[in-house]
């Protein structure tokens, strides 16, 4: 019986040995997992209630940017759609009767095939454009896009200016329903994707400073730079539809 318990040891003792370091792995993995997700549970939390901006029946609470004709934007089946193929519709973007300093946006999105369009936040309306002062969360037809794009220009990207992390990149195909979350705190930014945070940047900092001097921003002195203002929906070509928008006020 002594015999086969010190035959046995050194098996026993490998087993665990292998055991342990498998669950080192697993529970690395897991980790790195339940951080991500206790980050967004925080989000989610933080101070104030969730509102709805869009009920699912009309345009109430929102309004064309500058208050221009919003003909190329309907509701139908409690989702808000832009049809950008309309004859003679205008090209307006919609944003909030509201404006927002810092909160966290979800909604849900999908598009046509080379659709663009995007979200934007902190749009006033002193500009000619909604982006030439609200940062804007892109959505494009990453892959059926007929021309080249730069990495500022795919989907999740702060609009020619932060690129997303390639290796978290979660986008789904075009005519899926993607989950999108803006979290906005102070100066501190993310961009979310089904679930997945793509990239995070702090507005007004050196190196957002030097990017805007550097880059498609750098003559448009007002973007960026207010700390309050609306969300805005683009008009942008291609069809895009939106649904299940809310907010939270942080």
């Amino acid at each position: 019986m002594k015999r086969i318990l010190v035959f046995l040891l050194p098996v026993v003792t490998l087993f665990s040995c292998q055991s342990g370091g498998n669950r080192a792995n697993e529970d690395s993995d897991s980790s790195a997992s339940n951080k991500s997700e206790m980050t967004e549970i925080q989000n989610d939390r933080a101070a104030g209630d969730w509102q709805s901006l869009f009920n699912g029946k009309d345009l109430t609470g929102w309004r064309g940017f500058q208050d221009k004709a919003t003909d190329a934007w309907e509701v139908k089946n409690g989702v808000l759609h832009c049809d950008g193929h309309k004859e003679n519709a205008a090209h307006t973007d919609l944003i909030t009767d509201e404006q927002y300093k810092d909160f966290v946006l979800s909604l849900q999105w999908k598009i046509s095939p080379e659709s663009n369009s995007g979200i934007m936040f902190h749009v006033t309306e002193d500009q000619p454009r909604t982006s030439l002062t609200g940062p804007e969360y892109q959505i494009i037809d990453d892959k059926g896009w007929p021309g080249k794009l730069e990495p500022w220009q795919h989907t999740g990207s702060n609009y020619a200016m932060q690129v997303p992390d390639s290796g978290t990149f979660s986008v789904k195909p075009v005519g899926e329903w993607n989950s999108t979350k803006i979290v906005v705190d102070g100066a501190h930014v993310e961009h979310w994707l089904n679930g997945k945070k793509l990239l995070q940047y702090e507005l007004w900092s050196p190196e957002w400073k030097k990017q805007k001097a550097e880059g498609k921003w750098k003559e448009a002195d007002a973007y960026g730079m207010s700390k309050k203002g609306h969300i805005a929906l683009q008009y942008h070509g291609g069809d895009v539809w939106f649904k299940e928008i809310r907010i939270k006020v942080l």
